[in-house]
């Protein structure tokens, strides 16, 4: 396995990604949409989460492809960055065909960046227009740190952001992941710059900061915080892509092991207080069967990307006004 071209989601073949954002807001949208509607399944670990249209992704479910998936900040009133893009998807002609129509299906999920310092005091939804804006901005380049969902992310210790990184696989296959970053828990180990996902680093992706030379007291990794935490205010979601052809039920498998690369790098993660989640999708570009083996290799090159999205978001994070937190790279 090797890093890809772009190092972004964007590598494998046919994904393409948009961001919106509003800096008065600190709040954003990013919209992941493909040349060809695609496979896609969730899995959602955290306690608290926030969607819309997951539950039909289920493999038992009449319609097996999507349009895109949106990830939005905003909390709940983001999930209608999704009508958003449906919408803007309609007027363009795409969507499941019923009849004489097209419904265009966009599942979405969301995170909570209502408390980091922008003006939420807004007559009308921001988020039904930074979805449009966000898919009519998808192409295969697109800027991490504070750039579309990730704008006004926060983790325990530091700003959060907008993540992503890629594979290779040795059999053409590509798989990649495209995080937004607003956990409870911290991508770094206390009073350091050093990541948890330092281990899976690529050629000083995220910094280069290094591996710890010892590692933390369980006690020093949350320091007490567990006291001021308000339940639903946090939620780190995700996407992982691959360009092989899964099934639903494939797909699902490599949401649930994707899983595995949020705990490697952010701690804690999967808590009461998150609504942890992850998307998949599968485009199909690289047409052939795929074994059960070949799905435990795509399984873990997407916890392995997820691990180095979710330090990249937090290392590309950049200061505005009115920040709550400070930046990876002020440290």
């Amino acid at each position: 396995m090797k890093q890809g071209t772009r190092n972004l989601i964007t590598d494998v073949e046919g994904i393409l990604v948009g961001n919106a954002a509003d800096s008065a807001l600190k709040s954003g949208v990013t919209v992941l949409t493909a040349t060809q509607p695609f496979t896609a399944s969730v899995h959602v670990m955290g306690g608290a989460p926030g969607t819309r249209e997951t539950d039909l992704l289920g493999s038992d479910c009449l319609v097996q492809q999507v349009d895109a998936l949106v990830l939005s900040g905003g909390s709940a009133f983001g999930l209608d960055a999704a009508a958003g893009v449906a919408d803007a998807l309609a007027q363009a002609g795409r969507g499941y065909k019923v009849g004489n129509v097209r419904v265009p299906i966009v599942p979405a999920a969301i995170l909570f960046d209502l408390l980091n310092g922008g003006n939420k005091d807004w007559t009308t939804n921001p988020y039904h227009g930074l979805g449009r804006q966000a898919l009519f901005a998808a192409t295969d380049q697109f800027d991490l740190g504070t750039a579309g969902a990730g704008t006004g992310a926060t983790t325990a210790t530091l700003k959060g952001g907008l993540g992503s990184a890629s594979l290779q696989l040795d059999d053409s296959m590509t798989v990649g992941a495209l995080v937004a970053v607003n956990p409870v828990g911290s991508a770094t180990l206390p009073e350091s710059r050093q990541f948890w996902a330092a281990p899976f680093e690529i050629d000083g992706e995220f910094g280069g900061a290094g591996l710890p030379e010892t590692a933390p007291s369980p006690e020093s990794t949350f320091a007490g915080k567990h006291q001021s935490l308000q339940a639903g205010a946090n939620t780190t979601i995700a996407i992982v892509a691959t360009s092989a052809d899964l099934t639903s039920s494939q797909a699902q498998r490599m949401a649930i092991a994707a899983h595995d690369g949020l705990a490697r790098a952010i701690v804690p993660s999967h808590t009461p207080f998150d609504g942890d989640l992850v998307f998949s999708a599968a485009t199909a570009a690289t047409p052939r069967l795929i074994t059960s083996a070949d799905l435990l290799v795509l399984c873990h090159a997407a916890a392995h990307c997820l691990t180095r999205a979710v330090a990249r978001a937090v290392r590309f994070a950049t200061p505005e006004p009115g920040d709550t937190l400070p930046c990876w790279t002020g440290r």
